[in-house]
Parts: C-alpha cells; sequence; structure tokens
C-alpha cells in the first residue's frame, strides 16, 4: 500500500475502498463507523495505536502484500 498515512487519513472522513486488480476486496474505516455498521461497543473496537510492534508490523505487511498483490488468491 502506498503512502499508507494518507489512507488512514482518509479514512477518518470516510470509507476507503482497498482493491486489488481494480477490484473491491477491502474497506478502510474508523472504529467509529465500524462500530455504527455492526452495532458493536465501542469498547469492543482496538487501535492501530493500541497494538503491539509486532500485531501492527503484520498488519501493516499485509495491507501492502495486498496492495502489490504478492501471491494472494482472488
Amino acid at each position: 500500500m502506498e503512502n499508507t498515512g494518507s489512507q488512514l487519513e482518509a479514512a477518518f472522513r470516510g470509507p476507503v475502498d482497498i482493491t486489488k486488480r481494480g477490484k473491491r476486496k477491502f474497506v478502510l474505516l474508523t472504529a467509529e463507523q465500524f462500530d455504527r455498521l455492526t452495532g458493536r461497543s465501542p469498547q469492543r473496537a482496538h487501535r492501530v495505536e493500541d497494538l503491539s510492534a509486532k500485531d501492527r508490523e503484520e498488519l501493516l505487511a499485509g495491507l501492502d502484500a495486498v496492495a502489490r498483490d504478492d501471491d494472494l488468491d482472488d
């Protein structure tokens, strides 16, 4: 994922589509937006800032892999 910071900032304004080969695969949105959609309590949301360094790196690496199309199935 190029310019990850920009995509994260854009998610504060509204959902951000993440595509693979022009097809929508994921939607990045804030925890508050997610909670509203699912009816979940905000206490169940996890903030990226609260993740361990290892978990944060794994999450970002996974998003980067999707963006680069690294041998992932459609």
